[in-house]
């Protein structure tokens, strides 16, 4: 969780601090659609936590991918669109489809792919090898591998109730901490007129 928390901190600098360098200029409902999402994946809910406790998993963010250094604007910029597609692909999924409410699932989508068209406008400045090397080093990559890990889980535990309770309360924190986040950087940086 600690991982999480720093990786998201330096994507929500390279998004919202002053200048923004790479030009990225967020939707200002960005940070409304976040946490819209993270109300989504709350209401989700359809079974209590407590009877999945042993279904539950340690999904090993790679905490030491940014240990002792900090990402660049644009691999953070990377790292948080593949964070976001991530999530949106696996709730795009027949058997996600099959666990969820659809209503809420499809406003949960609607959701994801608003924030991806937002950092699909700054991705679209980065040019260059740069650009096409940041979906396949570093942290970007770890994060990847951290969605090919929880793929595997569902798999393992045949895509039980159980399994996708434990997927969402993980996926809900990483949403929960980047919004949080946003909103501190963002009152922080004296934009108190946005929503």
């Amino acid at each position: 969780m600690a991982f999480v928390l720093s990786l998201l901190m330096a994507l929500v600098l390279v998004s919202y601090g002053p200048g923004g360098s790479l030009g990225c200029d967020l939707s200002p409902n960005h940070v409304l659609v976040g946490r819209k999402n993270l109300r989504l994946m709350g209401q989700m809910r359809r079974l209590s936590p407590r009877l999945c406790l042993q279904d539950r998993k340690d999904f090993a963010f790679p905490q030491e991918m940014v240990e002792g250094g900090q990402l660049h604007e644009a691999q953070a910029i990377s790292v948080l669109h593949e964070l976001l597609q991530q999530s949106f692909s696996l709730f795009h999924t027949e058997r996600s489809s099959a666990a969820w409410d659809t209503t809420l699932l499809e406003q949960l989508l609607t959701g994801l792919h608003q924030q991806l068209d937002d950092l699909d406008a700054c991705l679209g400045l980065l040019t260059g090898e740069e650009d096409s090397a940041l979906g396949r080093t570093g942290p970007t990559l770890a994060v990847k591998r951290y969605f090919q890990g929880i793929h595997v889980y569902l798999k393992e535990k045949g895509y039980s109730d159980c399994a996708w309770e434990i997927v969402r309360l993980e996926i809900m924190k990483s949403l929960s901490s980047s919004t949080s986040l946003q909103e501190r950087l963002r009152m922080m940086d004296g934009d108190l007129n946005s929503p």
